[in-house]
C-alpha cells in the first residue's frame, strides 16, 4: 500500500503553496510558547521543495520562533500562577522542573541548549520568565540556539535538494511502514513490561 508516498506528495504540494511561509511563521511562533508541534515538520519539506529559498525559510522560522519564545517568557513572567495548575497536570511539568534546575546550574546556556535540541523549547521560555532571566541574554541565546537548529535543517535540505526528494519519494513507503512496525513493537514490549 502506498499510503506514505501519497502523504509525501501532498506534503510536498503544500510546501510549495504561496502562503506556506506564513503558516511556517505561525507554527514557529506558536510552538515556542504553547503549541506541541515543532516547526521542523514544515521547514524540512519546504526547504526540500524550494532549496533556493531554504535560507529565507530558516530565517522566517528563527525570527518567528524567537518572537514566540518572548511570548512564552512573558507568560512565565506575568501569568505563571494562572497556568501552573494546567502545567502541573500536563506531561510538561517534569520538563519544567528540569528547566528550572538547568537554569540554576547553567543559566542562559540552558536556553541555548533547549533552543538547538529537541527538548521542548516552550518549557524553557516559560521557565526563563518565571526565573526572571535577563531579557537580552535570553533573546540572544534563543536566536543562536534556534537559528543554529533551523539553519542546519535548511542546509541539509538544500544540500539534498531534488535528488533527496526523489530518493525519499522512492523509499518513503518502506520508511513509513518500518516506523509503524517499530511503534507497534515498542508498544507491545511496553505493555508486556519489558521496557
Amino acid at each position: 500500500m502506498k499510503i506514505f508516498s501519497a502523504l509525501f506528495d501532498r506534503v510536498m504540494r503544500w510546501s510549495r503553496h504561496p502562503r506556506a511561509p506564513w503558516y511556517l511563521a505561525l507554527l514557529s511562533f506558536a510552538e515556542s510558547s504553547f503549541f506541541p508541534v515543532p516547526p521542523d515538520v514544515m521547514l524540512a519539506p519546504m526547504a526540500l521543495a524550494s532549496p533556493r529559498r531554504a535560507w529565507v525559510l530558516a530565517l522566517i522560522t528563527t525570527v518567528a520562533s524567537v518572537l514566540g519564545g518572548l511570548l512564552g517568557y512573558t507568560i512565565g513572567y506575568f501569568a505563571f500562577a494562572t497556568i501552573r495548575p494546567w502545567l502541573e497536570g500536563s506531561s510538561y511539568w517534569s520538563s519544567y522542573l528540569v528547566a528550572r534546575a538547568w537554569f540554576d546550574d547553567w543559566g542562559v546556556w540552558a536556553v541555548f541548549v533547549a533552543g538547538f535540541s529537541p527538548i521542548p523549547y516552550k518549557v524553557f521560555t516559560i521557565a526563563a520568565g518565571v526565573a526572571q532571566m535577563a531579557l537580552l541574554p535570553f533573546t540572544l541565546a534563543s536566536l543562536v540556539g534556534r537559528g543554529g537548529r533551523f539553519f542546519l535543517v535548511a542546509a541539509l535540505m538544500r544540500w539534498g535538494g531534488e535528488r533527496m526528494e526523489a530518493r525519499l519519494h522512492r523509499i518513503v513507503d518502506r520508511l513509513g511502514w518500518a516506523s509503524v512496525a517499530l511503534a507497534v513493537l515498542a508498544f507491545g514490549l511496553y505493555r508486556l513490561g519489558w521496557i
